[in-house]
């Protein structure tokens, strides 16, 4: 009864406090406050609802009979739009501020919003070694359902929430993709519901124009019901071995060095300032030396970065064996490094041991309760950005990084991009080595400004033919916009399939000079 006392005069000096400092200042100067007090539990009884709707779904094998009349549900909707006079572009009913990314669609208001409520494993073929799952379903959801069963899907996008849909209808990327490429890559069909309420299944063989068309459209040619992905053998650890290495030319050397060779499970860098870098290769094992395992995922170990920093201070290198599920969702913890910048104590040790297994707060609730004041503040002040550029021009985009931004850590995330069909694909005729270069956080340069300096980050990007991930705050004009990316395909099929009144082109959809 005591505790329950001390509980009790906590919240209500906690509420007095808050009254006092007025709430708009708390949330933008001590948002940790209302992060580590509401949204953390708010958080955890989101998982635990997800959780055991997935386990009810997986008990009662309901998932393969409900998607057909959930599919007829989403069909019907569109022929009610239809006969209601097509007055609206279409886009789906999900809330903005349930997606990871940072913008919350504002068309979401004055569309016509289409309910599409497809979360679920459909069927797991291991003949094919193909797994057969609905959009909403998350990466850390599939992880959970596979890796048991003894599989995994080549490219395991980092963050627990990012979803099959997002990461087919904008992209998502993981250290694997050197060898595997995009997530797009990996899947082999799409089904979805058209404008004209129809049910299409496409793939590289079967309406094949449309496959290669959807990734990067950002819904803006149907509505995706279910997606294959190709899986492979899980294994029980990741061995990885970390190596600092020092001088920019050098990082950039010992990066790509790494990056061509398949025999690489994994290659990631993790860059500290403009010289210092560790860079990090994996290899796939089911032996490890017991001694040298580290379950970093568990909640009172280090954020992922700053164990990794240590092998920087400390100069030497290190190998470890982290269970292959930790691994893919290593930077998931610390939201790779967002979260010291809202809870700035939350990698101390006490915290972790404390309150470690409450971590991270749902991104969609820190989009929900953030108001327009943080809103304002991040978007002068923070980026979020995912630069994908042709391996052989690094060095030179870091350096650009560098002076428009100065960011660190840096994420370097090698892939390779075929010379598929579609808005993405390399100058020439020939598959070419590109990485991704993530900056997230406040940006340290004196002359930044937001939109100045994203123009100017998005005209060195468009000039080496690199391509600006599409979750992120977008500034180009729409000559500028198709002139990154290939919309010869894109616009051809929009035309084809009457998609010009029933969705918006995907410049409109993501970019704030249409926006606003």
């Amino acid at each position: 009864m005591s505790a329950l006392w001390s509980v009790g005069a906590g919240l209500l000096l906690l509420l007095l406090w808050v009254r006092h400092r007025g709430l708009e200042a708390v949330l933008v100067h001590h948002r940790w406050v209302f992060v580590c007090f509401f949204l953390l539990p708010l958080s955890i009884l989101f998982d635990i609802y997800y959780q055991l709707r997935a386990w009810a779904v997986w008990r009662l094998h309901s998932a393969p009979r409900q998607h057909a009349q959930r599919v007829r549900h989403i069909q019907e909707q569109v022929r009610e739009w239809k006969k209601e006079g097509s007055k609206r572009y279409m886009c789906t009913g999900r809330p903005g501020w349930l997606t990871v990314s940072l913008r919350v669609g504002k068309y979401k208001k004055t569309h016509k919003n289409i309910m599409i409520n497809l979360m679920d494993v459909l069927e797991v073929d291991t003949e094919r070694q193909v797994v057969r799952v609905e959009p909403l379903v998350s990466m850390g959801q599939l992880t959970a359902y596979l890796n048991p069963m003894g599989w995994t899907i080549p490219v395991v996008p980092e963050l627990d929430d990012l979803t099959v849909g997002g990461l087919i209808m904008g992209t998502g990327i993981e250290s694997s993709s050197h060898i595997y490429g995009l997530f797009q890559h990996t899947c082999v069909a799409y089904e979805l519901v058209l404008a004209d309420g129809s049910l299409v299944r496409c793939s590289p063989t079967e309406n094949s124009d449309l496959f290669y068309a959807v990734p990067w459209s950002c819904g803006t040619l149907g509505f995706l019901v279910a997606a294959e992905i190709k899986m492979i053998p899980a294994k029980k650890y990741v061995k990885i071995h970390y190596e600092p290495v020092r001088g920019l030319q050098k990082i950039c050397e010992k990066f790509t060095e790494e990056s061509k060779k398949k025999e690489n499970s994994f290659v990631e860098g993790l860059l500290y300032s403009l010289d210092e870098a560790v860079i990090m290769t994996g290899v796939l094992t089911d032996e490890a030396e017991q001694s040298k395992i580290n379950r970093i995922g568990n909640y009172y170990k280090p954020w992922f970065f700053k164990h990794v920093e240590k092998y920087l201070k400390a100069d030497r290198t290190g190998v470890e064996y982290i269970p292959s599920r930790h691994y893919y969702h290593r930077h998931t913890r610390s939201i790779f490094w967002e979260l010291q910048d809202i809870i700035p104590f939350g990698n101390n040790p006490v915290f972790r041991y404390l309150f470690g297994w409450m971590v991270p707060p749902k991104i969609s609730l820190l989009k929900l309760t953030q108001g327009e004041a943080i809103r304002k503040l991040y978007e002068q002040h923070h980026v979020v950005q995912d630069m994908l550029v042709p391996m052989k021009n690094l060095e030179k985009s870091i350096q650009t990084f560098h002076v428009d931004l100065n960011v660190y850590p840096i994420w370097l995330c090698p892939f390779i991009l075929p010379n598929n069909p579609g808005m993405v694909h390399p100058k020439g005729n020939e598959t070419e080595l590109y990485v991704d270069i993530g900056a997230y956080g406040e940006p340290k340069s004196k002359q930044f400004e937001a939109r100045a300096s994203m123009r100017q980050m998005e005209k060195f990007v468009r000039s080496v033919h690199g391509f600006q991930m599409l979750y992120a705050d977008c500034y180009m004009t729409r000559e500028e916009f198709w002139d990154m990316f290939d919309g010869s395909l894109y616009h051809k099929l929009r035309e084809q399939m009457n998609c010009k009144d029933a969705f918006p082109e995907v410049y409109d959809k993501i970019c704030k000079a249409a926006r606003h």
